[in-house]
């Protein structure tokens, strides 16, 4: 049984939920509201919610919990070739926060092989409340003029927590993943969190870890400096980050590709 909580209750210890045997491996509790105030609170505490509509909203802390370190990120062949195609088109642009409710709503639209989305207009209203305080972020890829990828997240001092992605067109969800964790590792955020584990999370080196040793590593993350500047990379920096961790051929790039 997992407790009901009340808008001024505060959350169990994430120790209290459930398990496997017990049928909903990391359902924690149920109720209270969506409110900046709640969700933050939840984020630092390794709590996250997910339900779907008609649902009370339903508290989860998965153990173990998927999350994917920066340092080990993989991009795949074809995707390296996305990316340097991408870099020197003009007609890609990467950005962060200029359509965030934009990137939800995609994110939220039905999808092959599932009933529904929980990405709700109560979830929707909450984490945009979020992105306007500057705790909520939106990794985007515009062709064109039009957004065809992204991807979005709570980042809490030196901590990122990835909620969805979305893709209009070939790889372009893995190219906003691509932009965000260049991102975070130049801001020194080390770790990813990806809530449940997906063979899908795997293919990026998201791999699972004890919810003790996630919380260890929140702990610390979340009272360091949240980052401010939420401005996109450079395209030298975007290309350096390429070359050295995934070594490409060395090819000239338009800079217009990524604006300052």
């Amino acid at each position: 049984m997992i407790p009901w909580l009340e808008i001024d209750s505060p959350f169990p210890d994430v120790a209290q939920a459930l398990t496997e045997e017990q049928g909903a491996a990391g359902l924690l509790a149920a109720g209270a509201d969506l409110s900046p105030e709640r969700l933050l609170n939840a984020y630092q505490n390794g709590i996250f919610p997910w339900f779907s509509e008609g649902q009370p909203i339903l508290w989860w802390s998965t153990d173990p919990r998927m999350v994917l370190k920066t340092s080990d990120f993989k991009l795949s062949e074809s995707l390296k070739k996305r990316l340097n195609k991408s870099l020197k088109d003009p007609r890609w642009t990467f950005r962060f926060d200029t359509a965030f409710e934009q990137v939800m709503r995609h994110c939220a639209e039905p999808r092959k092989n599932q009933d529904g989305t929980w990405i709700s207009a109560e979830i929707i209203a909450g984490y945009t409340a979020l992105h306007r305080m500057g705790f909520a972020h939106s990794s985007e890829i515009w062709l064109d003029g039009e957004l065809v990828g992204g991807a979005y997240g709570i980042c809490i001092g030196k901590m990122f927590y990835g909620e969805s992605m979305f893709a209009k067109v070939t790889d372009a969800s893995k190219m906003a993943l691509s932009q965000l964790v260049v991102f975070l590792r130049k801001h020194d955020v080390k770790m990813i969190d990806c809530q449940q584990e997906t063979s899908h999370l795997a293919t990026f080196g998201a791999k699972p870890i004890s919810r003790s040793e996630f919380m260890q590593h929140v702990i610390l993350a979340i009272t360091q400096e949240t980052i401010q500047d939420w401005q996109p990379l450079d395209l030298l920096s975007f290309k350096d980050y390429l070359q050295t961790e995934h070594p490409l051929a060395s090819r000239k790039m338009n800079s217009d590709a990524i604006p300052n």
